[in-house]
């Protein structure tokens, strides 16, 4: 097979011989920044010489190359070209960030390498630049197309997240439903029968739990410490009660050490006792420290949460 010589301008008695054989220059074309660029090793090889060599010669000649001709890649391009292309791995190695050249940079290659192997490979190079203009040029009603597609199956994708998410939300508030009943009563002395019925509502919650009660204590804080983790939880009271002060300044922080934070709204707004587990709503006829001691009756709401919620923040 005929070989042929190349020689770097401004390099004397550097001389490397390479094979004139067909190389795949279309597939070492990639896109960075928005621009086809080939990188600087790829067209060492491509040239027959080292990839050091190659960058020496253009430094000798750097007024022939601006930035738009070519530029060096950052840290986090280069990670990210290693990721995707197997073939440049030894970058994890290297002491250096690697160079890319866009095709102005490739046409003034031609005038710092000589040599009609030099020639040869310029040509073949920007031949498969133009190749790949005119491919994309031919194509781009088909990659828009894709990229319809692509953006029709993320929104349908959304929309399939959302379901799942209201599904659940809606099977969660079925599985209250059928767990616990929809009204009772619990009779004088039934003490452990009642906090067993509020700890298991809390148990239930799977993102939140609002209690609405102007008389709060410490026990209130040990019903709320059998809710999940992941379950926030708000107490919202009258600002003016001793009690609701003292649980804020003592009860609250100690609580908060050992188990998830407990937020505290103060209001005045309301007058009965409410206890939201999600999007259920739960009128008590007594507040959860007082269960069971006298009689008192409880009924699950058919009632959007907010409308009671919203009734938190002043006029």
């Amino acid at each position: 097979m005929k070989q042929d010589k190349l020689q770097l301008s401004g390099l004397r008695d550097t001389k490397v011989s390479i094979s004139t054989t067909a190389l795949p220059i279309e597939s070492m074309i990639m896109e960075i920044r928005g621009l086809q660029v080939l990188l600087d090793r790829d067209l060492a090889v491509l040239y027959g010489v080292e990839t050091k060599v190659l960058n020496q010669a253009v430094k000798r000649n750097v007024e022939r190359f601006p930035n738009h001709f070519r530029f060096q890649l950052s840290e986090e391009e280069t990670v990210k070209l290693v990721t995707i292309c197997d073939r440049f791995e030894s970058l994890k190695h290297s002491s250096s960030l690697p160079f890319v050249f866009t095709e102005q940079g490739v046409a003034m290659l031609s005038a710092v390498l000589h040599g009609q192997t030099a020639i040869q490979v310029s040509i073949r190079i920007m031949e498969a630049f133009v190749a790949m203009r005119r491919f994309f040029a031919n194509h781009i009603s088909l990659f828009q197309r894709v990229e319809d597609l692509e953006h029709n199956q993320l929104e349908l994708f959304s929309r399939q997240a959302t379901n799942e998410r209201r599904l659940e939300e809606v099977f969660q508030q079925m599985e209250v439903a059928n767990n616990f009943p929809k009204e009772g009563i619990f009779y004088n002395g039934q003490i452990f029968d009642a906090y067993a019925f509020a700890s298991n509502l809390i148990r239930s919650a799977h993102k939140r739990i609002i209690l609405i009660d102007n008389y709060i204590d410490e026990s209130v804080l040990l019903i709320l410490s059998k809710r999940n983790k992941d379950v926030t939880a708000e107490i919202i009271t009258r600002g003016s009660h001793s009690n609701a002060k003292a649980l804020q300044s003592l009860d609250i922080n100690r609580y908060s050490q050992q188990y998830p934070p407990i937020s505290i709204t103060e209001s005045d707004r309301f007058h009965d006792r409410f206890l939201i587990i999600d999007n259920t709503v739960y009128h008590l006829g007594a507040s959860l420290k007082d269960l069971g001691k006298k009689l008192f009756a409880f009924n699950r709401m058919e009632l959007e949460v907010t409308k009671i919620t919203q009734l938190r923040m002043p006029e």
